[in-house]
């Protein structure tokens, strides 16, 4: 084996080792979420510390990831696709670590909820479900970007929609709350909040789908409409 090949092999796993790095810390924060959410709806007090203290553990990753990332770039200098690799990488993994801030925040609101034994707020059914469309929308962009996979992409970003729809819904419905008995506003704020944590979620979920695209097709499509991201999959 020549010394370039050599090179070459190790680069390649070097690429490959950070690439599941990546997946492994979407692993934490999907179940940092999954925590989250069956605190706030179950106000079980240790999953609700629990979330809140392993959002170090996210934050960490990120670090570690950032540094070798930094060190790949430096020594090896790559081009092209390889490039293309790294920056997508160094992005996914900043929406990770403001998911798990969101999955901590939702945390905080059912620490707040429960401490003050407000319970009897029924939202928490449309809580879970929207929930549920935004960790699935998470789980897509990381197998989209395991497997370079456009289509899986191009849903996350259409689901996002949805997620946005929901979350109106919660307003409107919080909304009515307040008005129809004022007790409720603290609890209806602090709902809206953690509901406002989800969304966030879709819309970094939406962000790494679409570091996807342009891994794979060098194309940058942030800020343009679903259909083009939904053209550009299929070309």
């Amino acid at each position: 084996m020549s010394i370039s090949e050599h090179i070459s092999k190790q680069f390649n796993a070097e690429l490959e080792a950070v690439r599941s790095s990546v997946l492994q810390m979407g692993g934490l924060v999907e179940e940092q979420i999954e925590h989250a959410v069956e605190a706030l709806t179950t106000g079980n007090i240790d999953l609700i510390e629990q979330v809140i203290a392993d959002d170090h553990r996210v934050n960490a990753m990120e670090v570690s990831i950032d540094e070798i990332c930094s060190q790949i770039i430096a020594r090896r200098q790559p081009t092209a696709g390889d490039l293309r690799m790294i920056m997508t990488v160094i992005k996914t993994i900043t929406d990770l670590e403001r998911i798990g801030d969101e999955a901590a925040k939702i945390a905080r609101m059912a620490k707040l909820i429960y401490a003050a034994g407000r319970t009897h707020m029924p939202r928490f059914i449309e809580i879970r479900h929207v929930a549920n469309i935004a960790l699935e929308m998470l789980r897509k962009s990381l197998d989209a970007f395991a497997r370079l996979d456009l289509a899986a992409a191009a849903q996350v970003v259409r689901q996002d929609e949805l997620v946005d729809e929901e979350f109106r819904s919660i307003i409107r419905q919080l909304i009515t709350f307040m008005m129809e008995d004022p007790r409720k506003i603290s609890t209806s704020l602090e709902i809206l909040f953690a509901a406002k944590a989800i969304e966030r979620i879709g819309d970094h979920a939406k962000n790494m789908s679409e570091y996807v695209v342009y891994l794979v097709k060098g194309k940058d499509v942030r800020h343009v409409t679903v259909e083009e991201i939904e053209r550009e999959a299929q070309e």
